[in-house]
């Protein structure tokens, strides 16, 4: 499967499609074949797009034989979860109706992508509104992690069906969203790299809100390096300004703070010790590591158990935009959005203090180390079976968006790579922070660790097929 060009460094895509080597059509091609071999099985897909991007891949060799470039993502093969609005395109949001003509016309962030003539190869799923971790959902059912093929397990949410593209070979670039870990989960747990943006670098406007004080757009693939190409060209396309991903550091010039508590309480088997022998790696090849507890963890962890402000917002927007889709959510989303019910004003209102409070209290301490390290998801992606059981599913998703709901509620950014396999055989993932506004730098900083511990497709091998 990995013959396949969809697999290719998109660097390398890019250069390829400009020489005449690779073409547009070719890179739809090899999608359609990888989902026919093996998409329904994967179930990454809400609504597939194979005959129109095919036809868009067509044209796109049209412009690129006459010498036009329309941007670096030109020609690429691209999954867009379903709570992005597209031009064309239905959208669900993960829920069991079609959300009214108004979610079907491209936000800012689509639109920088959709200029540059990519192949949009469908939309994938996602949990209801986003609002879970695990990939979880009763209207659709969940995608399966390519990483076992003998049980369903839990892909990540809620940008569930996204990183279930990038494995399945039907895409090689995936755009998501980040509220409390929704790009980064789901990329740890099927094995490939994810960024969680700065909250209020790239627009939410025609992304179906769930908090729109913490929601992020992202950007999944299979390499922090292709993380670090599409940032690139999305960013200027967004900013106007030309905010390059700067060169790589070396490791020797890099201190990366690593906390001695919390992100490793009650990891499942094989995970803390994978993600701490990577850190022992990066020092043995001259990073300085330093103990580095970041402050109002202990505030931030029990404000989002309490449903921080997702829950309220999430609740506002229904009732006051779809109120005829109560009735009919996902019963592990309702409970959480009937919770908000009897919130009082001055509740949000303390809610909303906290965390510019934790904002101010992160940047602060960030600004003592390049980077904070700790493992990205604590516990090895579940199956369905076991969340059956009557409180498993709130014990479960709570644990899964433990580590990565810190970044959200200090302001942070923050990236996700693979670093090897849980005690499971299911990937495990390194999470890197970085201060606000940080995200080129981030990404620099994750091409330098990457580089050192080898990408994804170097470290997992090929999943097993169907």
């Amino acid at each position: 499967m990995q013959d396949s060009p969809i697999f290719l460094p998109l660097r390398e895509q890019r250069a390829r499609l400009r020489t005449g080597t690779l073409t547009a059509t070719a890179l739809a091609e090899a999608s359609i074949v990888a989902y026919q071999q093996r998409g329904q099985h994967d179930h990454s897909y809400l609504t597939w797009n194979g005959e129109c991007a095919l036809a868009m891949a067509n044209a796109t060799d049209a412009v690129l034989a006459q010498g036009g470039d329309a941007g670096a993502l030109m020609g690429l093969a691209v999954s867009i979860k379903d709570i992005f609005a597209v031009t064309g395109l239905p959208t669900y949001a993960g829920s069991s109706q079609r959300l009214p003509k108004r979610w079907e016309h491209s936000g800012p962030v689509v639109s920088a992508l959709l200029k540059q003539l990519p192949s949009v190869m469908g939309k994938t799923h996602t949990v209801e509104f986003a609002f879970g971790g695990l990939g979880t959902n009763a209207h659709w059912g969940a995608p399966r992690n390519p990483w076992d093929i003998t049980q369903h397990r839990m892909p990540g949410g809620s940008s569930s069906g996204a990183g279930v593209s990038l494995v399945g070979g039907t895409a090689s670039l995936a755009l998501g969203t980040d509220t409390a870990g929704s790009v980064r989960i789901p990329a740890a747990m099927t094995g490939v790299a994810g960024l969680k943006t700065t909250a209020g670098r790239w627009s939410t406007q025609q992304i179906v809100p769930l908090s729109t004080t913490l929601d992020t757009p992202g950007l999944l693939a299979r390499r922090v390096d292709d993380l670090a190409f599409a940032f690139d060209a999305m960013d200027a396309a967004l900013s106007g300004k030309d905010n390059r991903v700067p060169a790589t550091p070396s490791l020797a010039d890099l201190t990366f703070g690593v906390p001695e508590t919390f992100f490793w309480d009650d990891c499942s088997p094989g995970i803390a010790e994978t993600v701490r022998a990577a850190i022992k790696q990066l020092e043995a090849a001259g990073a300085r590591v330093v103990t580095l507890e970041l402050p109002g963890i202990g505030e931030a962890y029990e404000l989002f158990k309490l449903g921080g402000v997702a829950a309220p917002e999430l609740a506002a927007f229904l009732k006051t935009e779809l109120p005829e889709m109560i009735d009919s959510l996902d019963p592990n989303v309702a409970a959480r959005v009937k919770a908000a019910d009897d919130m009082p004003a001055w509740e949000y209102v303390r809610r909303r203090t906290l965390l510019d409070s934790l904002y101010a209290s992160a940047a602060t301490r960030m600004a003592d180390v390049d980077a904070v390290l700790t493992p990205t998801v604590a516990i090895t992606p579940p199956t369905i079976e076991s969340l059956a059981p009557e409180g498993a599913y709130p014990k479960a998703n709570m644990h899964a968006l433990r580590n990565t709901v810190i970044a959200n509620f200090l302001g942070l950014c923050a990236l996700t790579l693979p670093v090897g396999k849980d005690a499971a055989n299911m990937p495990v993932g390194l999470q890197i922070m970085a201060g606000p506004w940080q995200d080129a730098r981030l990404l620099a900083i994750g091409q330098a660790v990457e580089n050192e511990l080898g990408t994804g497709l170097e470290i997992l091998g090929q999943p097993p097929m169907v």
